[in-house]
């Protein structure tokens, strides 16, 4: 009767591991990729992009430790820029003013409200804006801001 009520345990065990081990609907499990963000324009493979100098670059506005690896891609058309983001945020750029000097892109990092329990990982997706001209020899400036969104 002990090996019954043992054998059964175990069962009952291996189902719950096995359940709990199964992948998100999302598709994003530990270890993996997000989605690629939603809108009109799309980061795109390494191969495609074009780095944007430091020296181009004003990223003083952003936290410290903040990401600040920009380029463009489309023949400088578009704007790429390493967003962050972590456990329930999500974040996206928003082209902020566009000036014959300079581009300006906020980093607008959204968080539920009210807060709810949520992991703490950091992650960092490539975030984009399409320009009405192409950057040439236009400063980008980096801004970051954080948005409350109802949950």
């Amino acid at each position: 009767m002990r090996r019954l009520h043992t054998t059964v345990g175990a069962g009952a065990l291996l189902l719950a591991l096995a359940a709990c081990a199964q992948q998100p609907s999302e598709g994003i499990g530990f270890g993996g990729q997000p989605p690629a963000p939603q809108g009109p324009v799309q980061p795109k493979p390494e191969q495609e992009r074009a780095p944007v100098s430091g020296a181009a670059v004003d990223a003083s506005a952003l936290p410290e430790g903040y990401p600040r690896q920009v380029w463009t891609q489309d023949g400088e058309s578009v704007v790429v820029a390493t967003g962050q983001e972590g456990g329930c945020s999500h974040v996206r750029a928003e082209l902020v003013e566009q000036t014959d000097a300079r581009v300006t892109l906020a980093l607008i990092e959204e968080t539920p409200e009210p807060p709810k329990m949520c992991t703490m990982d950091l992650r960092y997706p490539p975030v984009a804006v399409r320009l009405d001209a192409p950057l040439d020899q236009r400063q980008v400036v980096l801004e970051q801001r954080d948005v409350k969104v109802p949950a």
